[in-house]
């Protein structure tokens, strides 16, 4: 990707989003306040974050995409979790989804992994020829495979018919992620070193029964360091993770809002298989933008960016109020291609 566009992606596609919106509830000017010093460094910055989708799902909108996350890093894109909206995301970001070779899966529900065959598939038939490498927990390998199974009649045909010779079995695959209670290395890639950490998504009562897992990681650069919480709990796995660190990304919930809406939802016919149980989920396993902001205090990390946002449509006054309880850096309330 040129430099050019990333330049012009850091200085002016924030600002572009607002005047395009006027709608929105925040103010302008106390945005602007809250974002400028994060875009300014942004701009001088080798590394920087991209935020294709922040809907807290399963769930989004025509304002939120699921949840997804892009680090260009010296010109090389690398993807936090791929939920859906996210091919469409990345174009509208200027990073060239033919350019991704890593993806970072936190876990394998379908609100951050639905996109992952559009991806893949678009690759292939869009002429990638380099591999890339799937990272998640637990099932990702079969995850992957199953995603090949998903394009095989894709593939057949084109193989036949366009005279391909490269097999997508041949260039994407999962890598299953082992991680527990301490950091561990992940990727070392030029300059960028990935660990990662199992968060609190997963209650233990759950965990005895599955062997699926829930991570956090780490990406350290030569100029900054950017955490993702993935979902999860308070957890003091992912407070580890993060000490130090420049930016975390972190999930929020305000669960006292959400209620209201998602007792509507079901009156609308959602999780009408067992609502209470599915709501017993969202209280236990997520974390409140006041857990957001004790977690990113406990590790110390400059700037907090509140990101699977739940609900997706309430002021940013109100999650800024709440993460300021405990946290008293910079607090940003992410949106769907906001470049920090």
């Amino acid at each position: 990707m040129a430099d050019s566009v990333n330049q012009s992606l850091a200085n002016n596609k924030m600002v572009a989003d607002m005047l395009q919106f006027p709608r929105r509830t925040f103010l302008l000017g106390s945005l602007f306040a809250t974002i400028a010093p994060a875009v300014a460094s942004a701009a001088s910055s080798s590394t920087r974050l991209i935020l294709l989708g922040t809907q807290g799902g399963p769930n989004f909108s025509l304002k939120r995409g699921e949840t997804a996350s892009m680090l260009v890093i010296n010109d090389q894109p690398y993807l936090i979790d791929c939920g859906y909206g996210t091919l469409r995301a990345l174009l509208e970001s200027g990073v060239n989804y033919l350019n991704i070779g890593h993806v970072f899966l936190t876990h394998l529900h379908d609100d951050h992994n639905a996109d992952l065959p559009a991806l893949l598939g678009h690759q292939w038939t869009q002429g990638r020829i380099k591999p890339t490498r799937v990272f998640g927990p637990y099932g990702t390998d079969k995850l992957v495979q199953a995603v090949n199974l998903y394009n095989q009649a894709n593939t057949e045909i084109r193989m036949v018919d366009e005279a391909r010779s490269l097999q997508p079995k041949a260039m994407f695959a999962g890598t299953v992620v082992k991680a527990g209670a301490e950091p561990v290395a992940v990727l070392r890639n030029g300059d960028v070193t990935i660990t990662a950490i199992e968060n609190a998504h997963y209650p233990a009562e759950a965990k005895a029964k599955i062997p699926h897992r829930s991570l956090a990681y780490r990406f350290d650069t030569a100029d900054r360091s950017i955490v993702f919480s993935g979902d999860t709990a308070y957890s003091d796995n992912l407070v580890k993770l993060a000490h130090g660190a420049d930016v975390l990304v972190c999930e929020a919930i305000e669960k006292e809002v959400y209620r209201a809406i998602y007792d509507k939802r079901v009156a609308n016919g959602a999780y009408a298989d067992n609502p209470e149980g599915v709501w017993k989920h969202i209280i236990g396993t997520h974390s409140s933008t006041e857990d957001a902001g004790r977690m990113a205090a406990a590790a110390g990390v400059k700037t907090l960016v509140l990101n699977h946002i739940i609900p997706g449509d309430i002021d940013d006054s109100v999650f800024i109020a709440s993460a300021r309880k405990a946290f008293g850096g910079e607090i940003v309330v992410g949106k769907d291609q906001m470049v920090l």
